[in-house]
């Protein structure tokens, strides 16, 4: 007998539909799995087998044959394993014939019959939604993130007696709800700017990159504050919306990421991967692809820390991604496309041993060093870097005052007056900030007066900068002036622009 059981698997970050078909016939004892699957699905088997029995259930001693189509598609995960388990059941004669049509299934069971929790969930339920499904029975874990999609029944699933309970008529799975304007709210972040004693004017810099979403990386010696203040960044930043945070949310919920019980991602995420990882750990990648850190961070911030410790030929990956807003991964089965949106935000030391401009201890390093450990980050790379933000050791008077300057409350009311200025100013354009505007967009957007001309001149000719550089200048001029409420770009704000290319400035001196 035939039975046919409608389940779904991930590509990239996206669900598409997959039917399992269980095919029972008179034979020798057999279970053989079609449809290109990967060693989970395989091994499958031996746990429907025993979910099946330990359930209660007869399992069948003749020939099956489990077929998922479309069978030109590599499957891989154990989400299969319930649907499976009901296809054994109805081509048995357990589950009436139409009971389960038009439903779809996911589940790992474990061999007692329990149903645990699978990656991917969200983005098939959001494929199921387009599809017009009858309803996606889910386990019980994964409920939260399925129910974030709205209209469609979603039925929270223990185990397989529960599901087969359910569909006999012998036991009711009440659909499982969530209301979305009690998990969809603002984050709240524990930690503030007023902890950070003095840096005014990377608080400033700050400030900037996230009204404008700029990137930024911070050279300073070790101790002197990098590392607190890009943790602090994402609480300054704009919320994300209902749409970010859908996105977001798939990105995680295809790599299992989920927080326990969330159905959904609210905060922006902040990624800071150690130095000692590969081009396919950071962009993502391997034999099954899979999102890498800059997928995780998309809407968010990318931290690396001790920027020249990354190997050159990580580092380099990072320019398709920083440009486009996306990373493409080929393979010959294959090419998917993962969102990568993300703010940089690196740190690094001046130089080898970390005191080079350092007034109170003295820099060992010869010039040859500095050369080589600078060189270790290429132009190419640097120049799509819009700030690069010197920050000093903290003077002790600064340690022991009472003024704490600027707080993260004050810092995002300016952030979020200046991103609803380029909100209207963008209205109907693909990019919502300033950094993400195109070369042909600098004229239209960014008009300076003949003085300003005249000074981003002078610093072009001195510092010898590329035409990405004069880009992001005048991108960061721009965001300069929103925050200070200004529709036209001052020879100060281009002024202030350009004390924001502290590396480009120094390459001059060596």
């Amino acid at each position: 007998m035939l039975a046919k059981i409608l389940s779904a698997a991930v590509v990239g970050i996206d669900g598409y539909l997959v039917e399992v078909e269980v095919d029972i016939s008179p034979g020798l004892p057999a279970f053989s799995t079609v449809g290109l699957p990967e060693g989970a699905v395989k091994e499958s088997k031996e746990r429907v087998k025993a979910a099946i029995k330990n359930s209660g259930y007869p399992f069948p001693s003749d020939r099956i044959t489990v077929n998922l189509a479309p069978a030109d598609v590599k499957k891989e995960g154990s989400a299969f394993d319930l649907p499976i388990a009901l296809g054994i059941l109805a081509a048995t004669g357990v589950l009436a014939p139409h009971s389960h049509v038009d439903y779809l299934f996911l589940g790992e069971l474990s061999l007692d019959g329990g149903i645990r929790p699978v990656k991917g969930v969200l983005p098939i339920a959001v494929k199921a939604k387009e599809e017009a499904v009858r309803g996606i029975f889910v386990p019980k874990a994964n409920a939260p993130e399925a129910a974030v999609v709205q209209g469609i029944p979603i039925f929270a699933a223990s185990s397989l007696c529960d599901v087969v309970d359910h569909l006999t008529g012998s036991a009711e799975i009440n659909p499982f709800e969530v209301d979305l304007h009690q998990i969809f709210h603002p984050p709240v972040y524990e930690e503030d700017f007023l902890d950070v004693l003095g840096q005014e004017s990377a608080k400033r810099a700050l400030e900037i990159a996230a009204a404008g979403g700029h990137n930024l990386v911070m050279i300073g010696p070790p101790g002197s504050g990098k590392t607190m203040l890009a943790k602090r960044l994402p609480s300054i930043l704009p919320p994300l919306t209902f749409t970010e945070a859908l996105e977001t949310s798939k990105i995680y919920s295809v790599m299992g990421l989920m927080p326990e019980g969330e159905g959904l991602i609210t905060q922006r995420p902040f990624r800071s991967p150690h130095h000692t990882i590969s081009d396919a750990g950071l962009i993502g990648g391997g034999q099954n692809p899979r999102p890498g850190e800059v997928s995780l961070a998309n809407n968010g911030v990318l931290f690396l820390d001790e920027l020249p410790e990354f190997r050159k030929n990580v580092l380099e990956v990072l320019r398709q991604p920083m440009e486009d807003g996306k990373v493409t991964i080929s393979r010959a089965s294959a090419r998917i496309t993962y969102p990568a949106r993300f703010m940089l935000v690196a740190a690094m030391n001046p130089c080898p041993c970390g005191f080079l401009g350092d007034q109170k201890r003295q820099c060992r390093c010869s010039i040859q060093q500095i050369h080589r450990y600078r060189a270790k980050i290429s132009g190419p790379l640097m120049d799509r870097i819009d700030i690069h933000l010197e920050v000093p050791a903290v003077p002790y008077r600064d340690l022991a005052g009472q003024s704490r300057g600027a707080s993260t409350q004050d810092m995002r009311a300016r952030v979020m007056e200046a991103r609803k200025r380029q909100g209207r100013r963008f209205k109907g354009r693909p990019f919502k900030s300033n950094a993400g505007m195109r070369s042909s967009d600098l004229k239209k957007y960014c008009p300076v007066d003949e003085a300003s001309s005249r000074l981003l001149e002078r610093a072009v000719d001195k510092l010898g900068l590329s035409a990405r550089a004069h880009a992001r200048i005048l991108k960061v001029a721009r965001t300069i002036a929103d925050l200070e409420g200004s529709e036209a770009i001052t020879s100060a704000h281009i002024a202030e622009a350009i004390q924001y290319r502290t590396l480009d400035r120094e390459t001059r001196l060596y």
